[in-house]
């Protein structure tokens, strides 16, 4: 049997709103619903006051429509009903100014951010985000890199994300990880040619239009630098943190520090810092070499008076799961590489910014 609409509303009428009593069509609590091939997306409209009692109404949901014939994948997102009326999704269009703002239904927005490119934080935010999703958080993971938006690739998502409604997007969904980037609005190698006006407008929509639903944790994946994407997102965001990751030679520090006195200008605390690259260890020989250096970010680190919250290896299969769409934490979970990742995420919750 093909799979169609109906079919997909019918499962949808054994869930019980835990409000009305009723089931979640009749309810009224779902919308949007788009079924295309085998893939199933809906929204699950709420009373942000009650984003708890829905988390396992969500998952209910998802298991009863992926129990389908036909199902491939299945998007659902929680959000919560605002009378206000969305902004326009039109690049470069003006808000009205305002001081930072909660994400609705973000519990935790931390920042992923380095000095300079090339130390590998998309690689980490990627990894990270996966990390805690395998700890049981419901984490979310925004690509803010917008010259290079790298997520799609390294998360394993295609496709363009669905609005139902023409004024509000869903985000894409694997590996346990709700994402958006503007990387899947643009086609694979075609180049975002934008002044800073329309970068703060693009990012004020992806974090305040997007429907992410009841999130523990967003992690923030920011482009390199100290510049107009860094400062319009804690100007207009609640930002509970910020991690810096760095390799350790002292190019690499210089920029990592400049990065860390910019998150001190905002007002931004410091979770901490990551050495990526950290060690190589030869897979013929098993000799260990610090390429890059070797200590240099944790004695920045004590020097600033942040946690180092990881050593991070150079090692080949973490490139060939991030290039591959599957992180290591995802592709090799039992992996010392991956239970690094794991560690960070473990933290994280321990101190309860995730």
């Amino acid at each position: 049997m093909a799979l169609t609409r109906d079919s997909v509303l019918n499962a949808l009428k054994q869930i019980t709103d835990p409000v009305s009593g009723s089931d979640i069509v009749s309810a009224g609590v779902t919308r949007g619903l788009n079924v295309e091939g085998g893939t199933v997306r809906f929204v699950l409209e709420i009373d942000p006051a009650k984003a708890e009692a829905y988390g396992p109404v969500r998952d209910a949901a998802e298991a009863a429509v992926r129990a389908l014939d036909g199902v491939n994948e299945v998007s659902v997102v929680l959000t919560g009903h605002s009378a206000k009326a969305p902004p326009d999704l039109k690049p470069g269009r003006k808000a009205e100014p305002k001081g930072p703002e909660k994400v609705p239904g973000v519990n935790h927005l931390i920042a992923i951010a380095s000095g300079k490119g090339g130390v590998g934080k998309s690689t980490v935010a990627a990894n990270l985000a996966c990390a805690l999703a395998a700890e049981g958080r419901r984490v979310g993971l925004l690509d803010a890199d917008v010259y290079g938006p790298s997520q799609p690739r390294m998360l394993g998502v295609s496709g363009r994300p669905a609005s139902p409604d023409g004024k509000t997007i869903l985000p894409m969904r694997n590996h346990g990880v709700t994402m958006m980037s503007i990387g899947l609005m643009t086609n694979e190698g075609q180049a975002v040619v934008w002044r800073g006006p329309m970068l703060m407008g693009a990012l004020q929509q992806m974090l305040m239009q997007v429907q992410w639903g009841a999130l523990d944790c967003l992690l923030v994946d920011l482009p390199p630098g100290t510049g107009d994407v860094q400062m319009t997102l804690a100007q207009k965001a609640q930002v509970d943190g910020a991690i810096i990751v760095s390799t350790p030679q002292d190019i690499a520090l210089l920029d990592a520090r400049k990065g860390i006195d910019m998150f001190n200008q905002l007002n931004v605390p410091v979770l901490g810092m990551i050495e990526n690259m950290s060690t190589h260890i030869c897979s013929n020989c098993g000799h260990e070499e610090h390429v890059f250096g070797h200590g240099g970010v944790a004695a920045e680190a004590e020097k600033l008076g942040v946690p180092l919250l990881a050593e991070i290896p150079l090692h080949l299969d973490i490139r060939m799961a991030a290039d591959g769409g599957a992180p290591i934490v995802v592709s090799k979970p039992d992996s010392p590489q991956a239970q690094a990742f794991r560690t960070i995420a473990r933290q994280m919750i321990e101190t309860g910014v995730a």
